[in-house]
This record gives structure tokens, sequence and C-alpha cells, in this order.
């Protein structure tokens, strides 16, 4: 049986302390595995990265937003104070509040909105996880649909299963288990490869496509879809036409233009390595630019100072 490798080293003054092990995938236009390392095709949790998916299953069933607030609603965002404007707003257009969320409770992702959030004596809030822009165009969604909004969360829920099925056709594979996502929302797996496969289909699907509008917004709006000062917003902003999302323990996807995928996978689940990793097999497709010589290298600190990276092998 296949098993992950190692995909990334971290070098601390020259010295190899240690590795990280991983699995990565490249999917070619017709969907097909182009390359692979490592364990690519049994049942995997995507986590976050299934969220351009589960927006997919929210505008099949009628939701209509505008490009920044279609970001967010696929977006693990930073907390910022646009991206909770933006929360707001997606709920109060739907006659609703915070109230209705079922986030989990969190805090901003990013470090100086958190800090600003605390100062103003505030505490974890549902508003303030990453994930309530998602939950709340699930919560739009159901409003539009006359479906009830106390059980949106429920994997037999109508929205659920549509998403299911987003997810389903976009991977071109079948959910084989379900598990609850961190922020409470259903988790459905799919194998490595077919979440390379649906960020291919993303990022080539035809203007106007529901598919398309969400790539687009994306690369219109990568603030909405991550944040300010998020590795992800830069990478979209360099690379023409690239789209990518991050999940937890270790997930990031990217679809190019050309309707290519791919997907990492680190096996500890350390966000550290994910984008370096990426970085570096973006560059073997022979994509140049000089923020993935900058992304390929996560910096290692001693003392205060950078003395290392964690780097692609």
């Amino acid at each position: 049986m296949s098993a992950p490798i190692v995909v990334a080293e971290v070098v601390r003054n020259g010295f190899v302390e240690g590795h990280h092990h991983g699995s990565v995938v490249v999917t070619g236009p017709d969907g097909s595995i182009e390359s692979s390392r490592g364990v690519v095709e049994r049942p995997m949790f995507p986590r976050s990265a299934n969220k351009p998916m589960q927006a997919l299953g929210m505008l099949r069933s009628g939701l209509s937003l505008r490009e920044e607030l279609l970001a967010l609603a696929a977006a693990s965002h930073s907390g910022q104070d646009f991206h909770l404007t933006g929360v707001r707003t997606i709920l109060a257009d739907a006659g609703l509040d915070e109230s209705a969320l079922k986030t989990t409770p969190g805090y901003p992702l990013d470090d100086a909105s958190r800090d600003a959030w605390v100062r103003a004596g505030n505490g974890p809030a549902p508003l303030t996880m990453n994930c309530s822009g998602k939950h709340a165009a699930m919560l739009a969604t159901c409003v539009g649909e006359g479906w009830p909004t106390e059980t949106y969360l429920s994997p037999d829920h109508p929205l659920q299963r549509m998403i299911r099925t987003a997810l389903e056709d976009s991977a071109g594979e079948q959910v084989t288990s379900v598990a609850v996502d961190g922020c409470g929302a259903p988790l459905l797996s799919i194998s490595l490869a077919g979440l390379a496969r649906a960020f291919g289909r993303f990022a080539a699907a035809p203007q106007g496509s529901h598919e398309g509008l969400i790539a687009d917004a994306f690369r219109t709006h990568p603030q909405y879809a991550s944040g300010t000062r998020r590795d992800e917003a830069r990478l979209i902003r360099s690379i023409p036409g690239l789209f990518c999302k991050a999940g937890a323990e270790g997930v990031l996807a990217v679809g190019l233009p050309d309707g290519r995928g791919v997907a990492v996978k680190i096996e500890d689940g350390a966000a550290r390595a994910r984008m370096a990793v990426m970085a570096g097999t973006l560059q073997t497709l022979g994509l140049d630019h000089e923020v993935l010589d900058d992304l390929r290298e996560h910096p290692v600190l001693g003392g205060g100072v950078r003395v290392g990276s964690v780097r692609p092998v």
C-alpha cells in the first residue's frame, strides 16, 4: 500500500532537524491523475478546502450573493472588520442576525484583529469564528428556499444533501465518510485526487457558471476568501487565473486556469509546510513567479530572527 512520503524538511542554521511527511497530486484538465506522491486515492477529509464545493451546493439551491460576499461564503476568513461586516450583511439580507449562527465560538484568526477584539472586552463568538461566512450563507440559502434554519447542520437537511451532491459531482467520486467539522458543519470525505480534480474544474469553469462565479469571486476578492495578510491571498493575486483554498490538518488545493488541479496533504497537519510544498510543486509544473520563490521557504526563527526554513524536498 502507498504511504505518505517526506515532502518537506526543517532546516535550522544549515542543519536538517526534522521532516514533514505528506502526499501531493496533480490532475489534468480531464480529471485524470498526471502525477502523484504518497496517498492520493484513499478517502480523506479536506476540511475547509471543501468550502467552494459547499458554496456550489448553495448556489444550486438558489443562493444569490454579490461577488465579495460569495467569496466570504466559501472562506476561512481572518475575522477582520470587513469580514464581520460581510457576515452580518448576509444574515441581515435574509432577515436574520448573529443569534441564528450555530458556528462554534472562536476568536479571529488574524492576530491584530484578535487582539483588538479582546481589548474591546470580547470573548470567542460564533461571528468571529473563521467559518461564520459559510454558516451565514447556509442560513440565507435555507431562508430563500423555505427550509428550516434550526436544523441546517444536520446531514439529512435538504441543504446538506445538495452540498453532498455538489461535492461528489465536482470530485467525480462518492463520499464514503461523514463526520463533524470544527465549526459544527457536516464534513464529507473525498480523496486527495478528487480534491485536486474539483479545483481544476472550478478554475477552468465557464464564466457565469456556478463554479466559475465562485472561482472568480476568489480571484477578484482574495482578501474576502481569506484575509489581507494571508498566503492564500498572495498566491491568488500573483498567479493569473489561479484559484486556491486551504483546509485544516495541512490541506491545500489549487486550481489552474488550464484545468489542472493540485492538492497537498501534510500528514502531521502542520500548516507551515503546506504552502511551501504547494509552491515547490507549482514550480515543477512550470509556473514562474517571485512569490513562489518566497512561499516555498517558510521561515524558521531563532532568537527572533530567521535562521532557516521549512522547504520542499
